[in-house]
């Protein structure tokens, strides 16, 4: 702390002692009263800041604002550091630029090329890859997910897919059935219809799994995610804070996450009728009367698209989680201090009129035409314009399951019924609130759902 101070605290001490001992000189020469001059003296040392971290700035860290001292950049952004805002400075100062949070640096980008270029230098923990490896074998690997596709319902298939990897149960009740009869449902009152069914307490479940692993020891069968989690803890791998901390974020990260992709996408299809259409003749054509499967989705390459530009759209991770460079970095041509915060504006390299057409147009045909080789996770090249989950190490392991999940939703929707918007209504609201790790549809609107005769 002393060695970033010392400089500008020297300097800024010099020239007040300085200025102090020749205010009659000044005065003097420049025919302005001395009690003038003594009055601006207590900015001298602020003055000095400026113009030392201006000259330090232009050497070589990233442009961005100027920052004030102590605050740093908190006064020009405040707290709500959200997609749009960094978006507006990316225009501003470049596709790379650098905001003082206080004392700490953060590194926003926004650019595809330096976004790859950024993955390069990403240092990844021990603990990181600990936490990392315990989440995803038991919840998002190929082996997992395919072993509970073939739970088809619709109603709290979300829901009922990951407890039922988590807890090895799942929710049933006449309580919690959405009635096909229902002609209007509201999109909020959707997502109060998994809560009834949903107030368990975390830690009764993780007790006792506990419990039935402690009893039957090695005769126990590991059969659902939490017993592998618990078996970690047992072994000493993580602590029961981090038992807790994985199972809360998995209903967020993986759960909320999906839910708000799921509200975009009907909200989407109500206000765009003609892509119902396209997806309903799509799978009437090459389905030929079969259900929709996971195991065909490759076979809908239009209904896959819908789900691409609900997430270019509509990102379900505007910015993409942080990470912390533990050395001095180059970036762009840039130097990025060390222990910066390093964020990637995904929303902006999805949503970015230089890299593509018309991109506040709801067209899942992009994806099919101008856009047809873009994928978040390619089996080559990945393209940095498209990233809902992130990329790498650090992307979110959840697109596994994600994916299919809103494929086939919005397949039994589109198949079932008729969207429409609420009478008297052309369109509904599709305005968003959040705006930094999550992004939801700001006002829950009333969606008709008119059944489709079969």
């Amino acid at each position: 702390m002393a060695h970033l101070l010392n400089k500008p605290v020297f300097f800024s001490t010099l020239l007040t002692i300085i200025l102090l001992s020749s205010t009659r000189l000044l005065a003097s020469y420049l025919s302005i009263s001395p009690p003038l001059i003594a009055s601006f003296l207590p900015l001298a040392p602020l003055i000095l800041y400026l113009f030392y971290s201006i000259s330090k700035r232009s050497a070589s860290l990233p442009p961005g604002p100027l920052s004030i001292p102590l605050f740093g950049n908190w006064l020009q952004v405040g707290n709500d550091l959200n997609h749009q805002l960094l978006a507006s400075m990316a225009q501003k100062y470049g596709p790379v630029f650098l905001l003082k949070l206080g004392s700490k640096n953060l590194a926003v980008v926004s650019d595809p090329e330096l976004a790859s270029q950024d993955m390069v230098f990403t240092v990844y923990g021990d603990h990181w890859r600990k936490m990392r490896r315990i989440m995803t074998l038991p919840f998002f690997t190929n082996k997992v997910v395919h072993h509970y596709s073939e739970m088809k319902r619709l109603q709290l298939m979300l829901y009922n897919i990951m407890y039922r990897m988590m807890f090895d149960s799942k929710f049933e009740s006449q309580r919690i059935r959405c009635s096909y009869r229902q002609r209007g449902l509201t999109l909020k009152e959707a997502g109060s219809c998994r809560a009834e069914g949903l107030h368990f307490s975390t830690t009764t479940f993780v007790e006792k799994r506990r419990e039935i692993m402690a009893a039957k020891g090695e005769k126990h069968k590991i059969r659902c995610a939490i017993d592998h989690i618990i078996d970690a803890q047992l072994k000493g791998e993580i602590s029961e804070a981090n038992v807790l901390y994985i199972v809360e974020n998995i209903n967020v990260a993986a759960i909320e996450t999906t839910l708000w992709s799921m509200e975009w996408a009907i909200a989407e299809l109500v206000n765009h009728p003609h892509v119902q259409c396209k997806i309903r003749d799509e799978i009437t054509t090459i389905l030929q009367g079969d259900a929709v499967t996971e195991s065909n989705l490759h076979q809908l390459p239009y209904l896959q698209a819908t789900v691409k530009e609900t997430l270019r759209l509509h990102a379900p991770i505007p910015l993409l989680v942080p990470h912390m460079n533990l050395e001095e970095a180059k970036l762009g041509g840039y130097t990025i201090p060390k222990e910066s915060k390093v964020v990637v504006n995904a929303w902006w390299l999805a949503n970015n009129p230089s890299w593509w057409k018309n991109p506040e147009e709801f067209r899942p045909e992009r994806f099919l035409e101008e856009e047809s080789g873009t994928d978040a996770v390619a089996g080559g090249k990945v393209d940095f314009r498209f990233l809902p989950f992130g990329v790498g190490r650090r992307s979110c392991p959840g697109i596994i399951l994600a994916l299919p999940i809103l494929a086939l939703v919005i397949a039994k929707l589109v198949m079932n019924f008729e969207m429409r918007p609420p009478i008297g209504l052309e369109k509904i609201d599709v305005s968003e609130k959040g705006g930094q790790f999550s992004l939801h549809i700001a006002n829950h609107s009333t969606v008709a759902f008119t059944p489709i005769a079969a």
